[in-house]
Formats: structure tokens, C-alpha cells, sequence
């Protein structure tokens, strides 16, 4: 592992410690990502991901960095290289993919911000470790075994730290937080669709709140 891969793996690790709980937004407009960021970081938040599975995504991004709300603001879904180099430039603070192929794992090396990489099994988990990377996402998780996968890789990934996401809820966010191998999971439970489209920022403030325990 590089001093720089080693620095940026750090920084990703202490972003999620603080964070505890990334909401994952599928986002219609810019003006929709930054209500709802100002919603999350009111019920206590401090980084979300904006995921590239909408053509808004990457002007929400910038918007919201542009509203200065406190918050780490993420890229997610992150498929190849040219979405890798996209998100950056419109300012995205870290970067997360879903799953990391050869030629992805070699970009993300490089990536000026610090990087969540996916993996859901142990030769994935094998592959990205041999490349210096200390700080995964596992996902999807629930489907992969939840807990109980999370609990079995901590023998031979020891060194590991992992952001479960996928099938994950408010009722057992805080058990899968209970994981000495987890400082963070991910979801879209406190931004659900509904909510807003209705602009209902009440619920997703509340939500957010009771996920982190308060």
C-alpha cells in the first residue's frame, strides 16, 4: 500500500466513524438533493451519498456543496471511470461503488478523494485488499448474508472495515452498527421516495434522528 492509499483509506475510515449512518439518495432535481441534505444534516448527519442512478445526480452534487450544510457529499454508483472522473469534477468529497472490477480498482487507486470500494464476496474482498484497500462497502448486504457474513469475515479480513448497504432498515441499523468490523451503514430508509416527492422533510429529519440512536 502506497502513503497515499494508506492516507486516503484513513480519511475514508474516520469519514464513516463519524458519519455512522450514509443515506443513499436517488435524487429528481438538484433543488430536491439540497432540501433533502438540509433534512438529514438537521436530524444529525454529517455525509450522504448521492447515487449517479439519475440524470440529476451529479448537478445535485454540485448544488449541494454549493449550500455549505455541514456535510460530507458523496458520489455513488460509480460504474467505470468515466462516472469516477465526472463525480469529482462536480465535487464530489468521496467516492463509492457498488462493485469493483479490475480496470475500476486501478482508477480508484489514484482518485484525488478517498474511496469506499464494493465487494460482496471474499475473492472480491481478496482482490481490493491485495490492492492496498482497507475500507469496503458490502453490498448488497442483507442478500449476502447481513450480519451473520459480516461476523464470519472478520477471521480472515481481521484488518477490515466494512459500510454495509443494501436491505438494510432503521430497525437493525444500529445492530449491524454493534459490529466491530462496521463503522457505517448505508440505506435509503430515512429518504424514502415518497417522502420526497411530497417534500415531507419532517419525516426524513425524524428519521435520521431515531437511525442514529438519538
Amino acid at each position: 500500500m502506497t502513503d497515499a492509499l494508506a492516507t486516503s483509506q484513513q480519511n475514508a475510515l474516520d469519514l464513516l466513524r463519524r458519519a455512522r449512518v450514509m443515506p443513499v439518495l436517488s435524487l429528481e432535481s438538484a433543488a430536491q438533493g439540497v432540501d433533502c441534505a438540509r433534512a438529514l444534516a438537521a436530524g444529525g448527519l454529517t455525509a450522504i451519498e448521492v447515487t449517479l442512478r439519475t440524470p440529476a445526480a451529479l448537478d445535485a452534487i454540485k448544488a449541494i456543496r454549493a449550500a455549505d450544510l455541514g456535510l460530507k457529499v458523496g458520489a455513488g454508483t460509480i460504474l467505470d471511470v468515466h462516472q469516477l472522473a465526472a463525480a469529482i469534477a462536480h465535487g464530489a468529497e468521496f467516492i463509492v461503488t457498488p462493485g469493483t472490477p479490475a480496470a475500476l480498482a486501478d482508477a480508484v487507486l489514484h482518485a484525488q478523494v478517498p474511496v469506499i470500494p464494493g465487494a460482496a464476496t471474499a475473492s472480491e474482498i481478496m482482490a481490493l485488499r491485495a490492492r492496498g484497500f482497507r475500507v469496503l462497502k458490502f453490498f448488497p448486504a442483507a442478500p449476502s448474508g447481513g450480519i451473520g457474513a459480516l461476523n464470519a469475515l472478520r477471521g480472515p479480513f481481521g484488518d477490515l472495515n466494512f459500510c454495509p448497504t443494501g436491505g438494510i432498515g432503521e430497525d437493525d441499523a444500529q445492530a449491524y452498527l454493534a459490529l466491530p468490523n462496521v463503522p457505517c451503514v448505508g440505506g435509503s430508509w430515512m429518504v424514502r421516495k415518497e417522502w420526497l416527492q411530497a417534500g415531507d422533510w419532517d419525516r426524513v429529519t425524524a428519521s435520521a434522528r431515531r437511525s442514529l440512536g438519538a
